[in-house]
């Protein structure tokens, strides 16, 4: 069985260890906002994978969700002794790594910051048509009310309409309350294939992209569970399984196929909110308009 498949099917797991080493390590987890809400099932993935490769210097360990789902915001101040999460998976921003401790190994390869424009298929062409930023500062974007995007997308000049749940984005969409959603290249296809009883579609030909990464962030006094992610990342990436985690995932593979991004008009937007981000180290990011794809 290949090893992308049995770690995105195990999600809680631990690793058998003697009877008499240290105790088991519990890592609470944020919860899923729904059963449809599958954005976190790699990032989970790659969380096992960096506790597995760590598992000899820090011992066993068990993945726990968390009882209920909170939004980004929420979830950063349970990041506290006392609180109800041990680690959770973000877009970064200079305000989110001041609330938590980053691990600075992007965990989607810099892939969040490229964005399809998920739109109902009546208005397919009119944005397909578009060659810059112009016509996209006519229309109104759906985003969550507390991602990033929205100070992102304000800096540019783009209107956007602030939603406080996520399902409840694609039905707003369909039923005309905003004009697009700014999808990651690595959510928009899966998050349709869910949702198949809507009218919706990717916009062909268009690309937004601003720098972005997604980190992994943990209690700012919680020092061994931040070496051992990053000990067990750096360890993954060290010997290959980071990459065939990430290139293998089956909805990333979708996604490159699909996305096609070398042929589509790539429109780049500022990014206001970026802290210091390890630009220095290539192996931590792809850029899929100008790399082809790893051999597998």
């Amino acid at each position: 069985m290949p090893r992308w498949l049995l770690w995105s099917w195990v999600l809680l797991a631990s690793v058998a260890g003697a009877d008499d080493g240290p105790p088991r390590q519990e890592v609470r987890y944020p919860a899923m906002e729904s059963a449809q809400d599958q954005r976190d099932s790699y990032p989970l993935a790659l969380l096992q994978l960096a506790l597995d490769k760590s598992s000899d210097e820090f011992g066993d360990y068990e993945l726990t969700p968390a009882p209920d789902h909170a939004t980004a915001t929420r979830a950063l101040m349970e990041l506290r002794p006392g609180g109800s999460l041990d680690v959770l998976w973000t877009m970064t921003t200079a305000e989110r790594e001041a609330m938590a401790r980053p691990i600075r190994i992007p965990i989607h390869k810099g892939l969040l910051g490229y964005r399809l424009l998920v739109v109902r298929s009546e208005d397919a062409p009119w944005f397909a048509a578009a060659n810059d930023l112009t016509p996209l500062r006519t229309v109104l974007a759906g985003l969550g009310h507390d991602w990033p995007d929205r100070e992102i997308f304000d800096a540019n000049q783009l209107p956007a309409l602030p939603v406080g749940n996520y399902e409840a984005l694609f039905y707003m969409l369909q039923q005309g309350r905003f004009d697009y959603l700014s999808r990651g290249m690595l959510e928009a296809w899966a998050e349709l294939d869910h949702r198949r009883e809507l009218d919706l579609k990717v916009a062909d030909r268009l690309l937004l992209y601003f720098r972005v990464a997604n980190y992994f962030f943990v209690d700012p006094s919680d020092e061994r569970l931040a070496q051992r992610i990053e000990l067990g990342l750096e360890q993954a990436l060290a010997d290959g399984s980071f990459d065939e985690l990430f290139y293998n995932y089956p909805e990333h593979q979708q996604a490159f196929a699909l996305t096609r991004a070398a042929e589509r008009q790539l429109l780049q937007l500022d990014n206001p909110l970026l802290p210091t981000m390890p630009v220095e180290r290539p192996e931590l990011w792809y850029y899929p308009e100008r790399q082809p794809l790893p051999a597998p």
